[in-house]
């Protein structure tokens, strides 16, 4: 087993992974950027030089690391898309990952949705995700070494406990909701004693969710398996399709169900009422461990973004309270359930998330402005054809704004930064504004002659420096390129 130093100084950890980059690739790193930070406590960083790009990663956790690695090598080999790793410095608690780009499966359902609704296109991508789940849990999951699991090597009794516990000491307790604990404690055991019978000897991703997927070329990739264990097959499936933020529509859950049921009875053999009647208790506990974890962060770290998750799981509890059919007898846990949506407590806090959304949008000149679909009208367009032009020359022309080669043009040889640094300015003066006076819309437009090169990359420049600068949900659609 590998050993972790303890209590690494942060610009030391940054150096060691600059310097572990320049050893792996033989080239100094030319960018490095912090990347915001997630819900968990690991760092990262993105490195790029000439000709490579890797996510540089600390993590003060070694058992944590070691299940990322040895899982992330098990799951390459057996054809699953996960990152490569590239390098791992034990003793720093550092390794090298594969840059999968920005792109997650909740940012790509936000920004399609912004303008388009719950389209074909977000289904299409959902489909492809549940279709690859079923290969992870068996075909990959079937000759894991299960020993570097942590921290349990299965989701069992004493995990389901840990979760219910922590949903009731840091949400129930933390929102002020009354209950009777013995009576609660007492329908936990027999909720546990339940989910047990769930046939459960496969691979548990365990945090299955839109922001562990990401787009790479449209196909989806996986991160942040590092907790995966055994357990039953339903567990992932709820964590995928009752994701709070997400909010997929009841009906296209459905669907989605019966996709991923389709193609698991292509390599195992399900009993599909059996398996939907299991799905609506592992609904349950995983909503209930993800309410935990919105108190924690939320209600006792005040990190006020994970509450804005509750509202959308209380409406997802509202669902699946009306579904849920179980053989047992949870009389204060369902209670105490449906009590939660009339809590005052839980009402004002979903009434202080007010989040802004600001829309940007590229887009050619030449096929009109872009619409506001969010009524509101104003904001602000911003016209790039000043700016020196890459698709004049022919080895940028088949290209756009987001690719490597244009966007080291406009770091190199282009007045780019000029024309950006006062957009942004002006732009973040009314952001802060309207966080302040709460309102929820803002549009950003940028415009160029094909809406394809300059535009572009303002509108994801635009976006990566709001999202790490302020607490507001970004959505981009490239209006040339997306549509």
């Amino acid at each position: 087993m590998y050993n972790c130093k303890k209590g690494t100084l942060k610009k030391k950890t940054q150096q060691d992974i600059i310097d572990l980059y320049k050893k792996r690739f033989m080239e100094e790193s030319v960018t490095v950027e912090i990347l915001p930070p997630s819900g968990s406590y690991r760092e990262y960083i993105r490195l790029t030089s000439p000709h490579f790009k890797a996510i540089g990663t600390w993590n003060e956790d070694e058992k944590e690391n070691n299940a990322f690695i040895e899982f992330s090598k098990h799951f390459r080999s057996e054809g699953i898309k996960v990152p490569e790793i590239y390098d791992y410095k034990p003793s720093e608690c550092i390794y090298l990952q594969e840059d999968l780009g920005n792109e997650t499966l909740y940012s790509y359902l936000s920004e399609v949705r912004e303008f388009d609704g719950f389209s074909a296109k977000i289904i299409g991508i959902y489909r492809k995700v549940v279709q690859e789940l079923p290969k992870i849990q068996i075909v990959a999951g079937k000759d894991l070494d299960y020993n570097f699991c942590y921290p349990r090597k299965a989701f069992d009794r004493q995990s389901m406990m840990w979760d219910l516990n922590y949903f009731k000491y840091y949400f129930l307790k933390l929102a002020k909701i009354s209950f009777n604990e013995q009576l609660l404690e007492d329908d936990f055991t027999t909720f546990t004693d339940y989910l047990l019978k769930a046939e459960s000897n496969f691979f548990m991703f365990r945090d299955f969710q839109s922001r562990n997927v990401m787009l790479v070329d449209g196909e989806p990739w996986f991160i942040d398996y590092q907790g995966g264990r055994q357990g039953a097959l339903q567990y992932d499936l709820a964590s995928l399709l009752y994701d709070s933020k997400a909010d997929i529509p009841q009906n296209v859950r459905e669907e989605l169900m019966e996709d991923y049921l389709d193609e698991l009875e292509k390599i195992h053999p399900v009993n599909r009422i059996e398996f939907c009647q299991y799905f609506y208790g592992y609904v349950l506990i995983r909503m209930m461990q993800a309410m935990g974890a919105y108190g924690f962060r939320g209600f006792y770290e005040k990190k006020e973004h994970f509450l804005k998750s509750i509202p959308f799981a209380l409406d997802n509890l509202e669902i699946v309270l009306r579904k849920v059919d179980l053989p047992v007898e949870l009389g204060e846990l369902i209670k105490v359930l449906k009590s939660l949506s009339a809590s005052e407590t839980l009402k004002k806090v979903a009434s202080k998330q007010v989040e802004l959304t600001i829309a940007i949008t590229s887009f050619s000149y030449k096929k009109g402005y872009p619409n506001d679909l969010s009524g509101n009208g104003g904001g602000f367009v911003f016209d790039c054809r000043s700016v020196r032009n890459p698709g004049k020359y022919d080895q940028y022309k088949s290209l756009t704004g987001k690719d490597d080669a244009v966007i080291r043009f406009f770091e190199e040889d282009s007045d780019m930064e000029e024309f950006l640094n006062p957009v942004f300015s002006i732009v973040e003066r009314s952001v802060e504004k309207y966080i302040k006076r709460g309102f929820t819309h803002l549009s950003v437009g940028f415009g160029c002659t094909g809406g394809q090169h300059r535009s572009v990359y303002s509108a994801e420049r635009m976006g990566t420096y709001l999202r790490n600068k302020y607490p507001v949900r970004v959505v981009i659609n490239h209006r040339e390129q997306d549509n």
